[in-house]
């Protein structure tokens, strides 16, 4: 008897301990551990090096970074969520742009396509005449009806707001929109905008992009994109032909238009649910695997990386499926990782309107865009406030922030009255849009944005480490609750 006293209490102390390290501890997920720096960083120095070429949608440096994903996400254990069994939904971009078969002449002086001269719009077009130079948008009270104009690009009014991203594309875009408009209702045939010195220090972006052209799927020929195929021809020149433009001079340009189609793709793979009646509901984890691609050179450097933007988020995402696989939640987990984001959402549009999984099935949507910069202890969260859709998502997620990683969020930039308009330039918005619950983690915006300085050694392991732990507590919360997350009323 006296051995069974002593065992009772060493019984009961065994299983109080027990029950101590069993018990649920604020919700947190129980695979965390299975999120490693070491995978993410070596993930996103692959993805995000100079091999892939920056994954530019439509090329096969896309397609080859989409096989490196699905090829991760197997090696997972993730189950492929794609189309006919794969991990694969393919889907035509319609791309519009100038042929680099085009030519402009001044005074029978060839310049440059795409190095020194720039149309501003898929638009094709041909011009034969004698340039009208105007000192100022003043020059506008002569008559200008059947003439080709040439001004030096004027400050738009207003400005981008200070400090705002890409500020010299926005700058630019903004007063060719403005002066063109202005000018086309005098009825000119054709502007010439010379650039000014914000402008010429902006060239590698702006060039790159009026290089580009326009790029659409079927079902989203958008108001923008029809805009830019009308209208008169606008040309952009370098600062240095100024002086040949006052002059007077002939110009005489042809310009035309290459329309095609070529292949983008979304990946898409699964972790199946526990709970008998809830692994046919999904929690969906999106980001986007296309960045820019191989563009103009700055400081000798043409691969634009997009480490932050967005391999980021794509090798955060795997690291959760393996969370999620070593031990799954009782909703099952839908991984989408979009492509063509950076040409317009194109992907997370696609896949909204073909859901490879019932759409009504989709819980909630937890996007990443940029979570791998700044300060450790900051990160933003959008969906919160103008644009909130679900008050029961926010809340886990600050449920998930406040038990595990502690970031002091910033929601201003889910205001309506944010000049940068954050909340609608990443995937979640067309799920948002088509009624889903849905919110948009990252750590925000920094100097290499869209610059060929975004690169796998700028990122910050710990914070890309945190952010997905983030995302990953937060998903784990939508997938154990009893009940779906909600819709807020209106």
């Amino acid at each position: 008897m006296k051995k069974i006293f002593i065992f009772l209490p060493t019984l009961f102390i065994g299983l109080h301990l027990l029950a101590q390290t069993t018990k649920p501890v604020s919700g947190l997920p129980p695979a965390l551990s299975a999120i490693k720096e070491a995978d993410l960083k070596k993930d996103i120095f692959e993805l995000a090096g100079d091999a892939f070429r920056g994954r530019r949608a439509g090329t096969l440096d896309e397609m080859r970074a989409a096989v490196w994903v699905a090829q991760k996400a197997q090696e997972a254990g993730l189950k492929p969520a794609g189309e006919d069994g794969t991990y694969f939904q393919f889907y035509n971009i319609h791309r519009t742009r100038i042929s680099n078969r085009g030519t402009f002449l001044l005074n029978n002086q060839p310049l440059v396509l795409f190095k020194q001269v720039w149309p501003t719009q898929p638009l094709e077009s041909h011009l034969n005449g004698q340039v009208v130079w105007l000192n100022s948008m003043a020059d506008t009270t002569t008559d200008l009806k059947g003439k080709i104009v040439a001004i030096k690009i004027v400050a738009p009014n207003p400005l981008p707001a200070k400090g705002m991203s890409l500020w010299g594309y926005r700058y630019t875009a903004s007063a060719v929109r403005q002066q063109s408009a202005v000018l086309r209702r005098k009825g000119v045939t054709s502007v010439i905008f010379v650039a000014d010195e914000v402008t010429e220090g902006s060239l590698a972006f702006i060039g790159f992009n009026y290089e580009s052209g326009t790029y659409q799927i079927d079902g989203a020929i958008t108001n923008a994109a029809a805009n830019r195929t009308q209208g008169i021809p606008v040309i952009l020149v370098r600062q240095s032909f100024a002086a040949a433009l006052q002059a007077n001079p002939i110009v005489k340009a042809d310009f035309l238009v290459d329309r095609f189609d070529y292949p983008s793709v979304n990946v898409v793979a699964k972790a199946t649910g526990t709970d008998p009646k809830l692994r046919d509901e999904y929690v969906l984890f999106s980001g986007h695997h296309d960045h820019d691609g191989v563009g103009n050179p700055v400081n000798q450097d043409s691969i634009w990386n997009g480490a932050d933007d967005n391999a980021s988020v794509t090798v955060g995402m795997l690291a959760i499926g393996r969370a999620w696989v070593a031990k799954p939640g009782k909703r099952s987990a839908l991984f989408v990782w979009h492509g063509a984001e950076e040409r317009g959402l194109l992907g997370s549009k696609w896949y909204v309107a073909h859901p490879t999984v019932d759409k009504q099935a989709i819980v909630a949507v937890l996007n990443g865009d940029m979570i791998g910069r700044n300060s450790v202890d900051s990160a933003a969260l959008l969906g919160t406030l103008s644009h909130k859709n679900s008050t029961t998502l926010v809340d886990m997620a600050m449920k998930a922030n406040t038990d595990l990683t502690h970031f002091t969020v910033d929601f201003s930039w889910d205001d309506a009255k944010h000049p940068e308009g954050w909340y609608f330039r990443s995937d979640h918005a067309p799920y948002a849009a088509a009624g889903i619950p849905a919110i948009f983690f990252t750590s925000l915006l920094h100097p290499d944005y869209h610059t060929p300085k975004d690169e796998p050694a700028g990122i910050n392991i710990p914070k890309l480490t945190k952010m997905t732990k983030w995302m990953y507590a937060t998903g784990w919360l939508v997938s154990q609750a009893g009940d779906r997350v909600g819709l807020d009323k209106k």
